[in-house]
């Protein structure tokens, strides 16, 4: 195995950061059959099948996106920090938001946004997708929302529980769960662990199926503790012939009219695709958002997109019975400053930033939490990230106070801050 890295994004801070995959495997240098073996052997069990449970889309927003352009925004501030952008009421009596989402104002009764969560000053997207900051997870290693999932959930025969739609960060890392517990990345080279092998039939398969048992003969000569062909490689081949999520990803399957819906955000329809299959976790993310010059300008190209990737997403799920079970929340890693600066831009504000939630069963059709006049920090209700991420897990029926043990025999909790959002309960 090797590794292939993806497009370079670079914020800020000067720091260079890639996506990465692992050519046939699921983002670890596993194989299909040795990812379900160790998530089994970590888990001292073997996962059944199991009826639906609810899942999570989790939609980052890379470097830091403006809340006072977006949710947040302050008509009767001073001109230096209303910025261009105005606000637009939406289908809630007193819940405005930016003008360039004109499609969410239409449905805001599905959404909900919290607009005073305080964050910390840093581009990665560790605190908002583990519930503890990079700086922290230098020597905790704690486990991101997604590897939680996979390891308390498990895996449905033939599909993995954690998939992420953007390739590998800190944010996506199983931390000491172990690395069984890595999303699948589908994007590039690693896809082709789902795909069937020109000229393989079923009885070539069986075969294939025929040979390892053989191989397994020997092996276990070698080595008592090594198991043969067990249930598990048996479950890689099933992944492969039955094409779940072969066929989630293959968005030619959706009408037409679907399609142009989403042109230009499949992303979104993707990740819809996937939830229906049965994936409990999905993290998908788009635009870029270190906004430091000329803002505006960027927002009003990025803006529009994010609209329309949320839209049809939520209004899909609603369609689809799925609005109870599944739970969306979008953010970045922090808001930006009130104040303009001299270059069209904002900068890095991590006293206040807002968060858009949806589905779960949740209490919509409401925006929770203020801003002071300016946007500087919160002025009431106000949230941690963690705090919002707990209420996440209650959600989709995961105890955010359970632990887990870490790599040096420890119990730890999920999270630290557990105390939930209650005005979305």
């Amino acid at each position: 195995m090797f590794t292939l890295w993806g497009a370079k994004q670079g914020f800020c801070d000067g720091v260079s950061r890639r996506n990465f995959l692992k050519i046939g495997a699921f983002g670890a240098g596993l194989s299909l059959a040795d990812m379900l073996r160790l998530r089994a052997r970590a888990d001292g069990r073997a996962h059944p099948r199991s009826t639906r449970q609810k899942s999570a889309i989790m939609i980052y927003l890379p470097g830091g996106p403006s809340h006072m352009d977006m949710y947040d925004l302050k008509p009767d501030a001073p001109a230096e920090f209303r910025g261009e952008f105005r606000p637009i009421d939406t289908n809630v009596p007193g819940v405005r938001i930016c003008e360039h989402f004109p499609l969410q104002a239409r449905m805001w009764d599905k959404l909900a946004c919290i607009r005073s969560i305080v964050s910390v000053d840093e581009h990665s997207d560790s605190l908002v997708m583990t519930g503890f900051s990079q700086r922290e997870n230098t020597t905790a290693n704690h486990p991101s929302f997604g590897s939680v999932v996979s390891r308390v959930r498990g895996s449905e025969m033939d599909l993995p529980p954690f998939v992420s739609l953007r390739g590998m960060s800190r944010g996506t890392e199983p931390g000491f769960l172990g690395i069984q517990h890595r999303p699948f990345s589908p994007s590039g080279p690693g896809v082709e662990n789902l795909r069937p092998l020109n000229n393989v039939n079923a009885e070539r398969m069986n075969d294939r199926r025929e040979m390892l048992a053989s191989f397994d003969n020997v092996r276990r000569e070698l080595d008592a503790n090594i198991s043969g062909l067990d249930s598990f490689t048996g479950r890689a081949f099933d992944m492969i012939a039955s094409g779940g999520v072969r066929n989630a990803l293959d968005l030619n399957r959706e009408a037409q009219a679907t399609r142009d819906r989403y042109r230009g955000v499949e992303q979104f329809l993707t990740a819809r695709r996937l939830i229906e299959a049965g994936v409990g976790c999905v993290t998908l993310s788009i635009g870029g958002w270190d906004t430091h010059g000329q803002n505006f300008q960027t927002l009003r190209r990025q803006l529009p997109q994010v609209d329309k990737g949320v839209a049809n997403l939520i209004q899909d799920l609603h369609e689809r019975g799925l609005a109870n079970d599944v739970v969306t929340v979008m953010w970045g890693e922090f808001g930006r400053t009130p104040r303009v600066n001299n270059n069209a831009g904002r900068d890095h504000w991590s006293p206040v930033m807002s968060a858009l939630i949806a589905g779960g069963g949740f209490r919509m059709g409401q925006a929770i939490g203020a801003s002071t006049s300016r946007g500087e920090r919160p002025q009431d209700r106000r949230y941690t990230v963690p705090q919002v991420l707990s209420t996440i897990y209650g959600a989709i029926g995961i105890d955010p106070a359970r632990t887990f043990t870490n790599s040096a025999g420890r119990p730890v909790y999920v999270l630290d801050d557990r105390e939930p959002v209650r005005e979305l309960i």
